[in-house]
């Protein structure tokens, strides 16, 4: 069982949140996306960002970790799986015209380029 969080860490941990979630909407952004989105709160779930090209939305996970090790204990099938949930009652609103949509995660960690995983969810 995990020790339960103080205050501070729970402070420090949405900064850091919030702070991956800018550097991954910059990364986007360089890539040719409009962020569209940002925390967007759903009765199953959030999204962090929803980012839009011309035919396409994605809805975004964003994982921050201190070292790149991290990154590969930061998304796993139950994280995708809400994210997923979120996805679909939100879809309807930001894709209304049609066009495709996808899951993507972006996994950040320091001394390192963001890792953009597009259709994350089909590896799952």
């Amino acid at each position: 069982m995990r020790p339960a969080r103080t205050r501070a860490s729970r402070v420090a941990a949405d900064a850091a949140g919030r702070r991956g979630e800018r550097i991954a909407g910059w990364w986007l952004r360089l890539k040719g996306w409009e962020i569209v989105g940002r925390r967007v709160k759903t009765k199953v779930g959030e999204i962090d960002l929803i980012a839009r090209r011309p035919g396409l939305v994605a809805f975004v996970e964003v994982k921050m970790r201190a070292t790149a090790a991290d990154l590969d204990l930061a998304i796993d099938e139950r994280r995708l799986s809400r994210v997923a949930a979120a996805a679909e009652i939100l879809a309807p609103v930001h894709a209304a015209n049609g066009e495709d949509i996808r899951i993507d995660v972006i996994l950040i960690a320091r001394g390192m380029p963001p890792r953009h995983i597009e259709n994350a969810w089909i590896g799952y």
